[in-house]
């Protein structure tokens, strides 16, 4: 029995990080607020939640190896933002730059629950090889466990997270009163037979303020929900998909859902495609796109402003940007590498 289950509510411009970089200067009082570090694992995903009630979730856990790089630089962000576990962690799905920090992380710092989208579907590549390390965990008997299907919702603290896309389903009804998708054109492109399309997507609502992060959802699955109409409605912040590459992010899901602003967790020389890139510029509404790397296929007139950048060309510095978001709807992305603010104000009540 999935022990979410009784908690479950009713269906209902454009311009992180190895531990020296957090310091209390970094840390703004976390009052009634909403805290996301949106750490640099280079070109994979590592996103961490904190609620005003000081209960966090993880969407996943960056790379293996590289000394523990990425999970030193995910419990740095633990530490800034004073949690001594992680109460959830979330896995979108069983690729390296996802799943593959998981072993070492465990061992740095205690975890409650570990969130999924089922076994692994993947048979070629290092998919089932890292299924299998991360199964291993789970059957240790140390962790609770959530397999979870669309429409499902986990509740963290006064953060919702409601389950968009799982293990190859998309969420079935419309959350927004069904508007017709007028970004749609054209046909479905063709699906693959990786993870990606089983990413375990979710739409995370903060009072009224929401982020929309799905992983690395591939463009079919993206025309099954949102064609011919946006089941979604609009949100605040878009964790682009897919590190903003060309196999995600099409016209259909990024211009239907209207971010305020977009958040590209893009590596180097991963992720950053032009063509995404372009979509995510041209939605109607953007305040800003951020990037966690400047992309060097994108080249400077593809990239946001460097302001909007948390780590520019040459080495790595593991720089991160942290979304502060108030009980009011306003919001601030901090740039660890600028130590510049960007502050948005709040959105009129109900208004997109």
């Amino acid at each position: 029995m999935n022990p979410f289950r009784r908690f479950m509510l009713p269906a209902a411009m454009f311009i992180f990080g190895s531990a020296s970089l957090f310091t209390a200067s970094n840390t703004a009082p976390s009052g009634k607020s909403l805290r996301v570090y949106f750490v640099d694992v280079e070109g994979g995903q590592a996103t961490l939640f904190v609620t005003p009630e000081g209960e966090s979730l993880l969407i996943d856990t960056g790379w293996p190896g590289n000394n523990g790089r990425d999970v030193d630089r995910i419990v740095a962000a633990a530490k800034d933002a004073g949690l001594s576990r992680i109460d959830y962690v979330l896995i979108t799905h069983y690729h390296d730059d996802h799943v593959g920090g998981v072993p070492q992380l465990a061992t740095k710092i205690p975890i409650g629950t570990f969130i999924d989208h089922g076994p692994n579907r993947e048979t070629n590549g290092n998919a089932p090889k890292l299924y299998d390390q991360y199964k291993a965990l789970l059957d240790s008997g140390k962790y609770k466990h959530i397999a979870a299907k669309p429409d499902d919702v986990i509740p963290v603290g006064s953060l919702r997270a409601r389950v968009i896309s799982a293990d190859g389903a998309v969420l079935s009804r419309e959350l927004s009163g069904g508007q017709r998708n007028n970004s749609c054109g054209g046909s479905a492109p063709a699906g693959d037979q990786t993870e990606n399309p089983r990413s375990l997507g979710v739409l995370i609502t903060f009072a009224d303020f929401k982020i929309l992060d799905l992983g690395d959802l591939t463009a079919d699955k993206e025309f099954a929900l949102m064609c011919p109409d946006n089941r979604l409605g609009h949100v605040d912040i878009y964790i682009a998909s897919h590190h903003g590459f060309n196999q995600s992010g099409t016209e259909a899901l990024v211009h239907a859902v209207a971010p305020r602003v977009a958040v590209v967790d893009n590596g180097a020389k991963k992720g950053g495609s032009p063509s995404a890139l372009d979509i995510i510029k041209s939605s109607p509404g953007l305040r800003a796109m951020w990037q966690l790397h400047y992309s060097e296929e994108a080249g400077d007139t593809r990239n946001t402003a460097a302001d909007f950048i948390a780590n520019l060309q040459g080495p790595d510095e593991g720089n991160y940007l942290k979304l502060t978001v108030r009980d009011d709807r306003s919001f601030e992305i901090f740039n660890s590498r600028t130590k510049k603010t960007e502050a948005y104000p709040a959105r009129s009540s109900g208004a997109y």
